[in-house]
């Protein structure tokens, strides 16, 4: 039992190190927009809050190796992310990051540490950090689905990375049968709703993958149309107006055309002129 379980927490460790390089394509636009207009830090700054935790966790369990080699890897690459995210970011966003980050994982992680050193015992510190851990996993897989109602808004999945949502499932599903296997419920419980939540992204991602490309293809078309219409007018008016003015010769009036009156109608220049009916 404890190798199959060692096998999971070893499959999780490489599934894991890939939802860590997920973001990259994420970055890479920002990188070529100069801006991280559109993507958010709270995914990155919550995801190393955890990774922190579960370190802490992991001492304080005997034989959790696997667990302290992913989650500092995962700090190193986290940290990495904030400060890339930082560096391109307007100054409200980053204002913003920055404040998050103290308060969450300096303040926060740093009174967790406090309070279970001096109020818990020895005996249940573990299961205490393993509840708090256990939270803030959720928070893991629910930081992605802040963009969710802007997908579901926009109907546009342009700032929601797939391969983010594909490998935390996939992550979830490792890690639920590593806690299971060792009977440590804090690690299996969390990964049942990061399946879950990992899911719904997906399905919505296949659900409005498409529709931007339609509205594209719209946009792209107007000029042509526009264009087409002013070509037409352009060359139908000499016949529009040789064909007025035959009818009005059978009506058996003689016309008479005041010249021509340049006019700018739609930045093109026109040739305006009244026809007056004299008696015969």
């Amino acid at each position: 039992m404890n190798q199959l379980a060692f096998v999971f927490g070893l499959l999780g460790n490489v599934v894991s190190f890939m939802v860590f390089l997920a973001p990259i394509p994420t970055f890479y636009q920002i990188f070529k927009k100069k801006s991280t207009e559109g993507f958010q830090s709270v995914p990155y700054a919550v995801g190393l809050f955890s990774a922190m935790l579960w370190i802490y966790y992991a001492f304080l369990k005997p034989e959790t190796t696997l667990l302290i080699t992913i989650n500092s890897v995962g700090c190193v690459i986290q940290s990495a992310y904030i400060c890339f995210y930082l560096f391109f970011a307007t100054k409200n966003a980053r204002i913003q990051t920055v404040k998050l980050i103290l308060l969450l994982n300096v303040v926060g992680f740093g009174l967790i540490i406090v309070l279970t050193h001096f109020w818990a015992n020895d005996s249940n510190r573990d299961d205490v950090v393993g509840w708090i851990c256990l939270v803030f996993s959720l928070c893991v897989f629910v930081a992605p689905l802040g963009v969710v109602r802007q997908v579901i808004r926009t109907k546009s999945v342009e700032y929601m990375p797939f391969l983010l949502s594909f490998f935390l499932t996939l992550s979830a599903v490792m890690w639920f049968f590593y806690g299971l296997l060792r009977k440590d419920y804090n690690i299996a419980i969390p990964n049942v709703l990061g399946f879950m939540f990992g899911v719904i992204q997906m399905v919505l991602y296949v659900m409005y993958k498409n529709p931007k490309k339609v509205v594209q293809e719209k946009k792209q078309k107007l000029p042509e149309i526009e264009t087409q219409i002013i070509v037409i007018d352009e060359n139908k008016l000499p016949e529009l107006k040789e064909q007025i003015i035959d009818v009005m010769k059978l009506g058996g009036a003689s016309v008479g055309i005041i010249p021509l009156v340049p006019v700018n109608v739609d930045n093109h220049i026109l040739g305006v002129g009244k026809a007056i009916r004299c008696p015969v």
